[in-house]
């Protein structure tokens, strides 16, 4: 079983305990978490599932790939490095206690 954390921009704290192979995505759109959206389905698409990871947590996460990254980048002018589409988070036993950050979208 795996319980991450999801931060609100106004830092109120959710768990949420992921299904085994789920991504961070569907884990939290499962759940309602608030300002995760998912609305490419997790394909890498759209950044509506933009979280940061807790500086703590990073070094836990394999490094982004092309694709996600080049979605950071045409929304941010620079990434930071905790930046992550939490759709490319798979959730693995080994990330128990993941905290991440809920990027507020703005309006």
């Amino acid at each position: 079983m795996t319980t991450i954390t999801f931060i609100q921009p106004d830092g109120a704290a959710r768990e949420v305990v992921a299904k085994p192979g789920e991504s961070g995505m569907q884990a939290a759109t499962r759940a309602g978490v608030e300002g995760i959206i998912g609305e490419c389905g997790g394909s890498c698409m759209c950044a509506t599932c933009h979280v940061e990871v807790a500086p703590q947590d990073i070094g836990r996460l394999p490094p982004r790939d092309d694709i996600e990254q080049e979605m950071l980048e045409s929304i941010l002018t620079d990434v930071p490095e905790g930046s992550r589409l939490c759709c490319q988070i798979k959730l693995v036993p080994e990330l128990d206690g993941l905290v991440l950050h809920v990027v507020e979208i703005a309006g």
